[in-house]
């Protein structure tokens, strides 16, 4: 998946490199393909030329140049012409990426699909032309490389990527009615008796037209818990992240819990991403220390959730189910919480090991009470997240 900004940069460049070869671009259709990129995350370079080729190409003239264009600039690694004897097929998603001929040689002496060789992309300037070229590559192959690399397995300087993404995921939950209403000239359950009167002083009192007032809907409350117990280090620095950009983006709820229950909203308000995990550490003094599942979800439906913090809100637990307190207890505390809460979604990334199942311990007394299991492990599966989050 590709973030907002990341996505509207590349999508700007790509756009600017089809223009300066020919291809009659538009800002509209370059903003087009922006939006496509996050409605469909270009996971391969098939997926990515697709989505490119929807948004931006407008007749069926266009193709040969946009191929070229497309080939030269992602490195020749995808010839989407070689496999299209019909024109609207696509090319096959799974199948190994392989070199077109004259993929090495520059943009200006390979031949196009029609072939008459393409114009050279970016005029005369070539520093630059190969300067956007090699900005894009790097975008979209981090962007693939790391798409399906657990967590666990990133280095500090992946880490550090990954957060950047992850900041950037959108959680957006189902909406919910609201008691305050709004004026509607349409049909609905609830007629506004004052306004339809007093519209039908212009009638001569008779109430020809009926004023209506619908409920509002708003999005229901997001709240996050994360485990920062040893077991999940590796996944709650890049989690914390998660919560940030909820925090800031969603107006969500965060804490973290290993030996007790932490409330890091506040901390995690502040921008910089640096600063709110170091805000974020010297709150939570119990890092990497045990887990006491069910004593943190008591702590949490006692102090927080009855009060309306947790009341018809969507209740995210980001943790490996491991803990020191027994079943029975973190069955009672996950009881509590169901009754309160609209959904419960639990994020394990154990649950993407092979040979996986969720049949002792905590993880197995939880289970029962949760909507949706799913494992967020990777940067890929972090969108099963989001739909779960989503669902109603």
């Amino acid at each position: 998946m590709i973030g907002t900004v990341q996505g509207a940069s590349l999508a700007a460049a790509f756009a600017d490199t089809l223009h300066h070869a020919g291809l009659p671009v538009t800002p509209e259709r370059a903003g087009r393909f922006a939006r496509a990129m996050q409605l469909c995350p270009p996971s391969t370079r098939a997926r990515l030329y697709w989505t490119a080729r929807v948004s931006l190409v407008s007749d069926h003239s266009q193709l040969g140049l946009f191929d070229a264009v497309f080939a030269a600039v992602f490195a020749g690694e995808l010839d989407p012409a070689d496999g299209r004897g019909d024109p609207t097929a696509p090319p096959p998603v799974q199948a190994q990426p392989r070199p077109r001929s004259g993929a090495s040689a520059p943009l200006g002496r390979q031949q196009s699909v029609t072939g008459d060789p393409p114009p050279s992309v970016g005029g005369a300037d070539s520093g630059e032309s190969d300067d956007r070229r090699d900005v894009m590559l790097a975008m979209a192959a981090s962007e693939e490389r790391l798409g399906d690399t657990a967590f666990a397995d990133l280095s500090d300087d992946e880490v550090a990527q990954m957060r950047q993404l992850v900041r950037r995921i959108v959680l957006a939950t189902p909406s919910r009615r609201t008691r305050r209403t709004r004026t509607t000239h349409r049909s609905a359950d609830r007629i506004d008796v004052r306004r339809t009167l007093r519209r039908a002083q212009r009638t001569g009192g008779d109430p020809a037209h009926t004023v209506h007032r619908l409920r509002r809907r708003r999005p229901r409350r997001l709240v996050l818990l994360c485990d920062i117990s040893g077991s999940m280090e590796p996944h709650a620095r890049v989690f914390l992240s998660l919560l940030q950009g909820a925090v800031t983006s969603a107006a969500a709820e965060a804490f973290v819990f290993s030996t007790r229950l932490t409330r890091l909203t506040r901390a995690l308000t502040v921008r910089d991403p640096d600063e709110a995990l170091a805000r974020a550490a010297a709150i939570a003094p119990d890092w990497s220390g045990g887990t006491r599942l069910a004593e943190s979800l008591r702590q949490f439906v006692t102090d927080h959730g009855r009060r309306g913090l947790a009341r018809g809100a969507v209740v995210v637990i980001l943790s490996d189910g491991w803990a020191t307190d027994e079943p029975a207890e973190v069955a009672v505390q996950m009881a509590r919480l169901r009754r309160l809460a609209y959904r419960i979604v639990w994020v394990n990334p154990r649950k993407a090991a092979a040979g996986f199942a969720p049949t002792v311990g905590g993880m197995a007394a939880a289970l029962p009470y949760c909507d949706a299991f799913v494992s967020g492990h990777s940067y890929a599966a972090l969108a099963a997240v989001a739909d779960a989050v989503a669902a109603s």
